[in-house]
């Protein structure tokens, strides 16, 4: 029988705990899981490529899979997603907003490739509205958040934004 490999992309700009909590439960349905890390200019990023991957890297490490791979990615997704062998595209939903683009996403990656089917998961509700955006917004402006990522990464947005400076008057 074929190995199930599955795709997890992001830019993971940091990687939170709602990412974690997805590579976990992805990493249950596909024999191998591979964390795509991606650049979105638009996004602004905090960090480097080779950063991004470190941290993810590092993160899942700590979650114990042995079936998750993090590689690094700047193509078309399904274009990746065929060099990876994948057959599924896993992505995480927080709320309508994140369907809406979503489904229009997979849909068309439907049309590039109709054999790599899109795998919703819904994040659990403790962390549905932790986005990578806020929290970024959140430690700029001297807020906690301790919260939405592991204490590791916080150490690496604050060591960043310390680098950086804070934003705002407070």
């Amino acid at each position: 029988m074929a190995t199930r490999i599955g795709v997890y992309p992001g830019t993971f700009d940091p990687i939170t705990l709602g990412h974690a909590d997805i590579i976990r439960r992805g990493a249950k349905l596909v024999d191998k899981l591979i964390i795509g890390v991606t650049t979105n200019m638009s996004k602004n990023p905090m960090f480097t490529p080779d950063e991004r991957m470190a941290m993810v890297r590092r993160e899942v490490a700590a979650l114990g899979l042995d079936n998750v791979e993090v590689v690094g990615f700047n193509a078309l997704l399904m274009k990746f997603a065929e060099k990876q062998g994948a057959s599924v595209i896993v992505r995480g939903l927080r709320a309508v907003a994140d369907f809406e683009y979503e489904y229009q996403m997979a849909g068309m990656n439907q049309q590039i490739n109709s054999g790599i089917e899109t795998v919703f998961l819904m994040a659990d509700v403790s962390l549905q509205p932790i986005a990578s955006k806020l929290v970024k917004e959140i430690a700029l402006f001297g807020g906690p958040i301790h919260r939405f990522v592991s204490p590791a990464v916080r150490d690496d947005v604050l060591a960043r934004i310390a680098v950086k400076g804070t934003l705002g008057d407070y």
